[in-house]
Formats: structure tokens, C-alpha cells, sequence
């Protein structure tokens, strides 16, 4: 086979990994549309626990109630289906992978997705209840909180993408010292900036508090760590690209 039919037969395969990714999507959201309001109540639920009595999140457009609950429905979807997607992905680059890099990217993947809900998890059950306690408690007199179900979505949506992103460091550190991009002893040495980048970020993505701060931070720290520790065995092995 020439070298432009393998490229258009990759092209075809890879097109039709994509649709089939699209399908799995398209069938969350479809199982997932009726119930659209009741997942945005469930994605609202930390912020309604701690409003005051009497206070609600409001709705300030017309088409907000409708279509705020929709994108709801289609995040959740998206997240649903993402197994699929990431299978569909690992059957488009496995079989141009060497036996042995499949033996690292595949649990790699698998690592991934399971580190992403664990940070979204912990986002939404341990630092979503901290961050809206601390905005409703310090309100001023006279200001009632009533939050645009709107904005609501895309501020939890951010942190919630912000912390399941955030809890693939172990993944990157463990990645860059297998295909020997830096040392072990590198990750080591680097571990005061890391501490400092880890609080850099926390009061970046999160209200201007300490303890909601923190609450990032240290789990950063901790996720850079625990990289650092498995890769003291990835080291006993030959990395896959050797560093120069």
C-alpha cells in the first residue's frame, strides 16, 4: 500500500472513530434531555443548601430556564460518554503503538479518566460547600443572594473542568519522566516551586479566600507527590524515548 493510500485510510479510520464518539455523545444527551432540570437542580444543590431563607437563584433572561438546563444536560453527557470517546480514541493510536507503549498509554488513559471525576468529585461533595458557605456568609447587610442560574453554571463549570484538570498531575509528572523528559531527581529538586505553583494556581481559580485556596493547593501538592512517588518505579524500567 502506498504511502497516500495509508494516509487516506488513517483519515477514513479516524473520521470514523470520531462519528462514533459523536453517536455515544448524542445518545447521552438524548437519555439525558427529559431529565435536564433535575440535573441542574443536583449541579445546584451546594449553592441552594446555603442560601439564607427565602432565597433562590433566579433566572434573568427568557430563554435561560430552557436553555441553562440543556447545556447541563449536554455537559453531562459529554462527561457520560467520555469512556466511549477515550475507548474510540485508544482503537484509532493503539495499532500504530509498540507493545510496550501500549502497556504504559493504555492504563495512562484509563489513570486519566478516573483522576478527572475524582477532582470533579471533589470539587463539587468537599469545595463547592466551602466556597458558597464563605460568599453567603460574608454578604453585606441588605444584599440578598440571588444568583443567575446562568452565570451559576458557568462559574461551577469552570472550577469543576479547573479541579478534574487539576488532578492529572500525576499523569504529566508520570508521563514526562517515562518518555525521559526530566529526571526523578529533577521532579525532586523542583518540588519548592511546584508547592508555590500549587498555591499560585489555588488563588487563581478559586474566591479570594484561604481556605477555599487551600483546598486546591494542597491537593495539587499532594498530586504532584504522589507522581513523584510512582515514578521512583517507572525509573526502574527504560523510559520509552530516552532524554538526551
Amino acid at each position: 500500500m502506498s504511502t497516500a493510500d495509508t494516509f487516506i485510510s488513517h483519515l477514513i479510520e479516524l473520521r470514523s472513530r470520531l462519528i462514533r464518539a459523536l453517536v455515544g455523545m448524542l445518545i447521552a444527551f438524548i437519555c439525558l434531555f427529559p431529565f435536564a432540570n433535575r440535573l441542574y437542580t443536583l449541579l445546584a444543590q451546594p449553592l441552594i443548601a446555603k442560601l439564607p431563607a427565602g432565597a433562590h437563584i433566579i433566572a434573568t433572561a427568557v430563554t435561560t430556564p430552557f436553555f441553562v438546563p440543556m447545556k447541563v444536560a449536554m455537559l453531562a453527557a459529554l462527561l457520560i460518554s467520555l469512556p466511549h470517546t477515550l475507548y474510540q480514541f485508544w482503537k484509532f493510536i493503539a495499532p500504530g503503538l509498540y507493545p510496550h507503549e501500549r502497556r504504559f498509554i493504555l492504563p495512562m488513559v484509563v489513570a486519566s479518566t478516573v483522576l478527572f471525576f475524582i477532582g470533579m468529585s471533589f470539587a463539587y461533595f468537599l469545595v463547592f460547600p466551602v466556597i458558597f458557605g464563605f460568599i453567603v456568609s460574608t454578604t453585606p447587610q441588605g444584599v440578598q443572594v440571588m444568583t443567575d442560574i446562568g452565570n451559576y453554571l458557568d462559574f461551577v463549570s469552570s472550577l469543576l473542568i479547573a479541579f478534574g484538570v487539576a488532578f492529572e498531575v500525576p499523569i504529566l509528572v508520570v508521563a514526562l519522566v517515562k518518555f525521559g523528559w526530566v529526571s526523578l531527581q529533577q521532579l525532586k529538586d523542583a518540588r519548592p516551586y511546584a508547592i508555590v505553583g500549587a498555591f499560585v494556581i489555588g488563588a487563581i481559580f478559586t474566591p479570594p479566600d484561604v481556605v477555599s485556596q487551600t483546598m486546591l493547593a494542597v491537593p495539587l501538592w499532594i498530586l504532584y507527590e504522589a507522581g513523584v512517588f510512582v515514578s521512583s518505579f517507572i525509573t526502574k524500567t527504560e523510559p520509552i524515548v530516552k532524554a538526551d
